[in-house]
């Protein structure tokens, strides 16, 4: 199990953070998903085996949020 803390740029709400969690969540793998709003944090654990961290990377940048 691997923890990472991601920074992301564009966050701005609650459908935000929403919209993060549901989609990482959802990733095989990902054990947890914590978002920082204030902060623009996301704390991501995951099992390396299963999901990699560009995956969980691109997968919120596809929600229209940047990883820095």
């Amino acid at each position: 199990m691997k923890t990472e803390v991601l920074n992301v740029n564009g966050m701005s709400c609650g459908h935000c953070v929403k919209a993060v969690e549901e989609s990482v969540g959802g990733l095989a793998g990902v054990r947890s998903v914590d978002v920082d709003l204030s902060g623009g944090k996301v704390e991501v654990s995951y099992d390396e085996s299963a999901v990699t961290l560009d995956s969980i990377k691109e997968t919120i940048d596809d929600q229209g949020y940047e990883v820095e």
